[in-house]
């Protein structure tokens, strides 16, 4: 047996008699896969009734969908490692980072922006590398690298930009990002969905993505399956790193400017966002659409509560308890679902 013969057997479920006596559920997976897009539809509903003029706007609508865009690509990298079952919790300093870097070279020095952003994306790359060194090599917690990662790169930012917010961004990074828009929506939206639709991609059709789904599950039969799990773990956390550096430079590209804190509010929310979108489309393993789903559905909530005269914090209070019920739902299903394959 080939090992991708292997491993579709290992992310199939089990020919058991309580698997098929589930099937018409699980083949449909109509409510607990639909569950979160329609509670969307119904915040959206519920706020467009309660404010009509406001949230209901294209203007607002626009906003929405653009202002999220970066946690939307950071969550995304968040999900490509949390698959392969290991933590990043240097996603939201490496946007700072790669910002910081961008301002620093483009307005300080000069750089042209093109290749200040190549020098951004690089420094997101070799944070990735080291990740993974220790992760991979030294055999130590990434929760526990990762954290103490975070930790370093902020302070690496807090150095480098003198604590200083480095405005002036070029406008050749400006317009492709918040200027220019398709179909009334800021570019920025729309490179967010292309990184969504190869992440997709990779999990839905490509060796790799089941690969880091085995990994994730079960390390020991990926390895009997043949796969080298240490390379696949590096792998997720520098492509994690990566395409946080990417989201950096769309946080600038945004703002306009890069400041020594830059990103650091990102990172709660996108683990929220990243394990409630665990709940849906594919529930019980992260995935793109799921993602991008919560992203929006807690954003739309937030912007909903605050058009209704609710103070700044309730920011914090429905990322911190989405990430609770979305860990909790997510437990129970996994809990489900190994009592339904004995």
């Amino acid at each position: 047996m080939s090992s991708d013969q292997q491993i579709r057997d290992e992310t199939s479920l089990p020919d058991t008699p309580a698997v098929r006596k589930r099937g018409g559920l699980l083949n449909g997976k109509s409510l607990e896969a639909l569950a979160l897009p329609i509670a969307w539809v119904a915040v959206i509903v519920l706020f467009g009734i309660l404010r009509p003029d406001t949230f209901l706007t294209t203007a607002n609508m626009s906003s929405i969908l653009a202002s999220q865009a970066v946690l939307v690509v950071v969550t995304l990298a968040l999900v490509v490692v949390l698959t392969c079952g290991d933590y990043d919790l240097s996603v939201a300093s490496v946007v700072g980072l790669s910002g910081m870097l961008v301002a620093i070279l483009n307005v300080n020095m000069g750089v042209p922006i093109g290749f200040a952003i190549l020098l951004a994306l690089a420094a997101g790359l070799l944070v990735g590398v080291i990740n993974g060194l220790f992760v991979v090599l030294l055999g130590i917690d990434s929760l526990i690298v990762t954290l103490g990662m975070s930790t370093f790169v902020s302070g690496v930012v807090l150095w480098i930009s003198e604590s200083n917010t480095i405005s002036g961004i070029s406008p050749n990074l400006v317009n492709p990002v918040i200027i220019w828009r398709l179909l009334g929506v800021p570019f920025e939206f729309w490179y967010a969905m292309v990184i969504a639709l190869g992440v997709w991609y990779v999990f839905r059709y490509m060796p790799l993505g089941r690969r880091l789904l085995v990994v994730g599950r079960n390390p020991d039969v990926a390895r009997l399956s043949g796969i080298r799990v240490g390379a696949v773990r590096w792998g997720a956390l520098i492509v994690s790193s990566l395409v946080a550096a990417f989201g950096g430079v769309l946080y600038v590209g945004t703002s306009g400017a890069a400041g020594p804190t830059s990103g650091l509010e990102l990172l709660l929310p996108a683990f929220a966002a990243a394990f409630l979108g665990a709940t849906t489309i594919n529930p019980g393993r992260f995935n793109a659409w799921g993602t991008v789903i919560a992203v929006y559905f807690l954003v739309t909530g937030i912007t909903g509560l605050q058009l209704l005269g609710a103070q700044s914090f309730v920011q914090n209070l429905f990322y911190g308890a989405a990430l609770i019920a979305a860990v909790s739902f997510s437990q129970v299903v996994r809990r489900r679902r190994a009592a339904g394959a004995q």
